[in-house]
């Protein structure tokens, strides 16, 4: 009886320990599975607005848009849809919309919500939130109230952005119709299990899409105020509690930055524990089967000391492979977490030691600007991006009129100070969309993204008048020679544009310095093209 108590007891706590451990194991597995999920998914939906957001202001920055809008006459505060500025704004709503497929409408809206012009021949009515003017006027992004259209059966939600040129001055608003079916699309990837679901609700409770389908009874789904608050705070956890279709679920929730909409992410609790249950019986068939079990325990005593062992095993080859990502969890005391400790400190300054290399090695250390092989990495992109798009771009070289004779004069200190200067009144100048960089010496580059040569020239004499109204060192003044090429009038590689844009410079400097010279060229093969296709 000793032997078989001495036995069997240890056997009955090993295994109870073994299935009190695995039933942890597994419910923090899915828990981290489901906030897994759901972090990527809030993730998804946060670039799937920026890109929607990024999209617009590159529209609403159109020189097509920006001076056509004001060009069209108005009667009793209606545009007239007719002539040619409202043709070329529909046209060029028309091609936008044609290669964008998520926007199944573009619409161009005035300050007060009249429509100007649209994508579509009969326009539907547009509702915006009550303080889309207010949003507009702050520069922000306004997001109407997902709907489902029963035209086209399909979800879709009203985004805007300001137009503004370069004056600054509010015009109006460009306005999508967005369709939702995509982000459905998305959702679906990241559904837990065989039976799970993804779903996006807005902070009411009301349903707007799922990972199971989009319809106009999808859309009428919707949780109580009490239990979307319920949820709401205890975000970030995974909670048993009642799905919109009645169900018992877990999941979690997570709030999409910069929308009010919340990504929860749900399975059966049938489905999430049917493991557990599983491991349950078979834990008590072992119990009953075995009674020699009693070195499980030194076997889990073992697994303690050698995991972390195995995890800075793991942890240094990942290091040594060129993965900096590495963190690892501190779960002992003595010499092993103190190891740990010191092997997570070392990384993470390896880490930042190499995000530092990575920024200098892209930036000019006196002018902060992008150095020149960031700049060209930042013109083949766009490059092979208008190409695709049969988008065009204009790059500008400037450079900085006598440098050496205000070198000589007033010392390297001051013309550094110029330098840094002229890259500021640069940076000043353009959209955040822009690319600006030191070329080299006093010579610098501008990319410019959906912009012709003439938008670039106007930049360029913006520039010059900044920098004539500036207080420069020794009170002597500073002026710029610019050149002005166009993708792809002017060239279809990076580096035809940029000699391009070199040769209008230097045809600037002979011309008397203090000016900005479109290279010739761009209208009549403009023209040209447009016959052609």
């Amino acid at each position: 009886m000793f032997a078989v108590l001495a036995t069997l007891l240890p056997s009955l706590t090993t295994a109870y320990i073994s299935y009190v451990e695995n039933k942890r194991a597994l419910t923090a597995k899915a828990s981290e599975e489901l906030l897994g999920l759901s972090t990527q998914a809030a993730r998804e939906l946060d670039l799937w607005t920026k890109e929607r957001r990024y999209d617009l202001r590159v529209f609403s920055s159109s020189y097509e848009i920006t001076e056509n809008i004001e060009r069209i006459p108005r009667v009793r505060g209606e545009a007239v849809r007719s002539g040619q500025a409202y043709q070329r704004l529909t046209d060029y709503l028309n091609s936008v919309r044609d290669r964008f497929a998520d926007y199944d409408e573009l619409l161009v809206l005035d300050t007060h919500g009249h429509i100007i012009a649209s994508s579509d021949k009969t326009p539907r009515p547009v509702v915006l939130p009550s303080d889309w003017q207010a949003q507009m006027r702050a520069d922000n992004l306004a997001l109407g109230t997902p709907y489902w259209d029963s035209t086209d059966a399909r979800p879709e939600m009203v985004i805007a952005v300001p137009i503004r040129p370069a004056s600054g001055r509010l015009l109006g608003a460009i306005t999508a119709r967005v369709n939702l079916r995509g982000v459905a699309d998305t959702l679906k990837r990241f559904a837990p299990g065989e039976t799970g679901q993804v779903y996006v609700m807005g902070e009411t409770g009301k349903l707007i899409v799922s990972s199971r389908g989009t319809s106009a009874a999808v859309m009428n789904l919707h949780n109580t105020v009490a239990d979307t608050r319920w949820l709401l705070a205890r975000e970030g956890r995974a909670v048993q509690f009642a799905s919109v279709t009645g169900d018992r679920v877990v999941g979690s929730v997570r709030r999409v930055p910069g929308l009010d909409w919340i990504v929860v992410t749900e399975i059966p609790t049938v489905e999430a524990f049917l493991q557990v249950a599983r491991l349950r019986n078979v834990t008590a068939l072992i119990v009953a089967s075995l009674f020699a079990a009693v070195g499980a325990l030194g076997y889990f005593l073992g697994l303690l000391i050698v995991r972390p062992l195995d995890r800075l095993t793991t942890g240094a080859a990942k290091v040594a492979a060129g993965d900096l990502e590495v963190d690892l969890p501190v779960v002992t005391g003595g010499e092993v977490g103190y190891l740990t400790q010191v092997f997570n400190n070392m990384v993470a300054r390896l880490r930042e030691s190499h995000q530092e290399l990575e920024r200098l090695s892209a930036t000019d250390h006196l002018t902060g600007l992008f150095n020149r092989r960031r700049m060209m990495e930042a013109l083949d992109h766009e490059v092979r991006r208008s190409r695709r798009l049969k988008h065009t771009f204009a790059v500008i070289m400037a450079d900085v009129d006598h440098f050496k004779r205000y070198n000589d004069a007033h010392g390297h200190p001051a013309g550094d100070a110029v330098l840094k200067k002229v890259a500021e009144i640069l940076r000043d100048c353009t959209r955040d969309v822009d690319v600006v960089a030191r070329y080299g010496g006093e010579e610098f580059f501008v990319l410019m993204p959906e912009t012709e040569g003439a938008g670039a020239a106007a930049v360029g004499d913006r520039v010059r008048e900044r920098l004539a109204a500036e207080k420069l060192p020794g009170g002597a003044a500073i002026t710029l020679s610019f050149g002005v090429a166009e993708f792809p009038a002017h060239g279809d590689i990076g580096e035809t544009l940029i000699a391009i844009a070199d040769a209008a410079l230097y045809q600037a400097k002979r011309e008397g310095r203090d000016r900005v010279i479109l290279a010739p060229g761009a209208a009549e093969r403009r023209r040209r093209q447009s016959r052609s296709g």
